[in-house]
């Protein structure tokens, strides 16, 4: 019968044709088992124990039935597949030997029911395996699948290359290992080298590609292994990381691109716990701007932290439902220790272990609003008692604000007077601003306006009052909206070109999750107009990057020393308000905090009256939509502020009648000169 007869039969067919392989099987056994023992092709004492031949098959065939044996699917078997076989075998054997004893019926040598035992095993094994490869290379032959090199011969790698044995998409080559005492040995029938053989190997297999079987390796060890692989021709993909992999979030087989974080990330401290904590648990905590990347992530880390009430405050309506979904999500995946209830009397706890564990619901309040109505700030933040309030709600595109100045004044200057106001009068504990490093010396409006925002806290701050009020300032954070790092990863995808400003421009890097944690962390070393800077690490060429992600996708940079290369870079020259550099501070000197990746700037402050008539001028200029006293009123209250355009380069309105308010005229649509009405 051809192979894929018998794989086209019945599963009950096919089942039925084995049954009838173990039963010859077992006629063969026991005849081996006297022949060896004895020495004889047939001998003679089998004629007093011919009774042997069916009571071995209707012994042994329903006990095989009854272990399993008949279950698996032969392709897919594993080694649990041998467990069983023994079983099987090893129970009918005794059976029979019991059934020997209870009848006395011939005489039978005791070393041949070894031999019938090991013969039947090696029988009923071995032809099981011999189908299980059949079929296998004949599954492996009927697809193309694309090699791949497991880096990392460890738990995960294996349990990686068990998983690919049953892959239409890849074919396991070899394992690759640091340890060079792995080297040369076999994993699952792999051979594991070294990671200076790597080049070879992939020029060996054509194609191939290379995962990182590295799930709990650190950032820093995870980024020496990817600058080595960085210069093959191969693409790389990574496991999940061990989160993924205990939360169920991943499977062990699903792959991904390798993240940004991968390529630049660094090891991040161990949060301090009581900070963490010191704002948040057991308390109303409120988030402005909670559907945006540093909002979003703000919120997944509080809601971990067990507040009594998360009050989610977000202008746009699908970022507030689609935070709400995840965030109810992870709710209804969350149990938390029940409060315990003391006993008057024996100040024991009442209740079992059991009874005080439940799924305690946190309550979560979605609003929509626009942080510059102070009334309905004020409001909420008394209508559910908020006692911290994290303030990320901002306009933070470069490129945009700039062309958009009014309107990014009106966020993120006006937005956070008024949020700090409302929670003033509300008396709301601890106020905190998200800032950016783009405040430091701005060159553009959104810095311009963050660094005013900075300065209207210190001013509140100055006044006195119950409030806490304090900012964090940190760099770009990886796969936020606005960052280059979904920019490349697409632009790689789509075959380039990969667009960079500048081949010079550098920026700092933090991941979501460490900014978030820093930023709660810092929340609680709060004493009133503090500025906290975050540990951004070393600054990140752009360019170097843009390069990494390529190299990293299995594709060459295509320049003028590799002319046939695939992916093109192409600069496109720094974009309006952009500087080369970011910085942290505007001084000299900052002070350690009790948080190692956390420093308090020691920087110049205005006085309130100062900040708050800059302020009344500037909402007056805003509502005239009177770009020149705007910008002139942001240089003076921000004296490091030094636009790189000139005063013509700014937006105009062509017709403050005839246009809708805050529309933009592009630069190629201006009249030769200015609007009369503009001068």
């Amino acid at each position: 019968m051809k192979l894929e007869s018998f794989l086209n039969l019945p599963t009950t067919a096919r089942r039925a044709l084995l049954v009838v392989g173990d039963a010859l099987a077992v006629l063969v056994a026991v005849w081996a088992a006297f022949a060896i023992r004895l020495g004889d092709g047939w001998p003679p004492m089998l004629q007093d124990v011919i009774w042997l031949f069916p009571l071995a098959v209707v012994i042994l065939i329903p006990t095989f039935a009854v272990v399993g044996l008949y279950r698996p699917i032969l392709r897919y078997a594993d080694e649990s597949l041998l467990y069983t076989i023994v079983l099987g075998v090893s129970a009918g054997v005794l059976l029979m030997m019991a059934v020997w004893v209870f009848l006395r019926q011939g005489l039978v040598p005791r070393s041949s029911w070894l031999i019938g035992w090991m013969v039947l095993i090696a029988l009923v094994g071995g032809g099981r395996l011999v189908i299980r490869r059949i079929l296998r290379r004949r599954f492996r032959a009927s697809v193309v699948r694309l090699p791949v090199l497991i880096y990392g011969a460890g738990e995960a790698g294996a349990q990686l290359a068990n998983a690919l044995r049953y892959s239409a998409e890849f074919v396991p080559v070899a394992f690759v290992d640091d340890n060079p005492q792995l080297w040369g040995s076999v994993v699952l029938g792999l051979k594991v080298r070294a990671p200076f053989k790597l080049s070879r190997l992939v020029a060996q297999h054509a194609g191939a590609q290379i995962l990182l079987a590295l799930p709990s390796a650190s950032h820093r060890r995870r980024r020496e292994i990817l600058e080595a692989l960085a210069g093959l021709p191969a693409r790389v993909l990574a496991l999940p990381t061990l989160a993924e992999l205990t939360s169920g979030a991943r499977r062990i087989d699903e792959f991904r691109e390798v993240d940004v974080e991968d390529i630049l990330g660094r090891d991040s401290v161990r949060p301090n716990e009581a900070l963490l904590r010191e704002r948040v648990s057991g308390k109303s905590v409120m988030v402005t701007g909670a559907g945006g990347s540093i909002g979003a992530e703000l919120c997944r880390q509080i809601l971990l932290l067990q507040p009594r009430r998360l009050v989610l405050f977000e202008r746009s309506e699908y970022a507030l439902y689609a935070i709400e979904q995840e965030l109810r999500a992870m709710l209804a995946n969350m149990v938390y220790p029940r409060p315990l209830i003391l006993n008057p009397t024996t100040s024991e706890p009442e209740g079992s272990a059991d009874a005080r564990s439940f799924a305690s619901p946190i309550e979560l309040i979605p609003l929509l609003g626009s942080v510059i109505h102070q009334r309905r700030l004020q409001v909420v933040m008394e209508r559910f008692q908020v006692e911290t309030v994290y303030h990320a709600a901002a306009y933070k595109h470069v490129p945009i604000v700039e062309r958009n100045p009014i309107e990014g004044v009106q966020n993120n200057v006006f937005g956070t007077w008024r949020a700090a106001e409302a929670a003033i009068a509300a008396g709301v504990g601890t106020f905190v601003l998200i800032s950016s490093d783009k405040a430091v010396r701005p060159t553009n409006v959104m810095g311009a306006t963050k660094r005013l925002a900075e300065l209207i806290l210190q001013g509140l701050a100055g006044e006195g009052g119950p409030t806490r009020l304090c900012m964090v300032r940190f760099g770009n954070v990886l796969d936020s909206s606005g960052s280059v790092a979904p920019l490349f990863r697409e632009q790689v995808r789509k075959g380039g070109p990969v667009t960079v400003t500048h081949p010079e421009v550098e920026r700092y890097f933090m991941t979501i999750p460490e900014a978030a944690q820093l930023v709660i962390q810092a929340s609680a070393l709060a004493q009133g107009g503090d500025v906290f800077l975050l540990d951004m690490g070393e600054p990140v060429r752009i360019l170097d990057l843009a390069r990494r992600m390529i190299r990293l996708s299995g594709l060459e940079v295509r320049d003028e020393d590799h002319p046939e290369g695939d992916i093109e870079i192409r600069f496109t020259g720094l974009r309006s308000g952009e500087k080369l550099r970011e910085e942290l501070l505007i001084g000299s000197g900052d002070l350690a905090t009790e948080h190692p990746m956390i420093r308090r700037a020691c920087e110049r402050k205005l006085p309130w009256s100062v900040v708050r008539d800059c302020l009344e001028r500037l909402a007056a200029a805003s509502r005239s939509f009177d770009y020149p006293i705007v910008r002139a009123i942001l240089r003076e209250a921000v004296a490091e502020y030094q636009p790189e355009n000139d005063i013509e380069d700014w937006v105009w309105l062509a017709d403050r009648r005839q246009e809708p308010m805050g529309a933009v005229v592009s630069r190629s649509a201006w009249p030769a000169s200015p609007p009369q009405s503009a001068r």
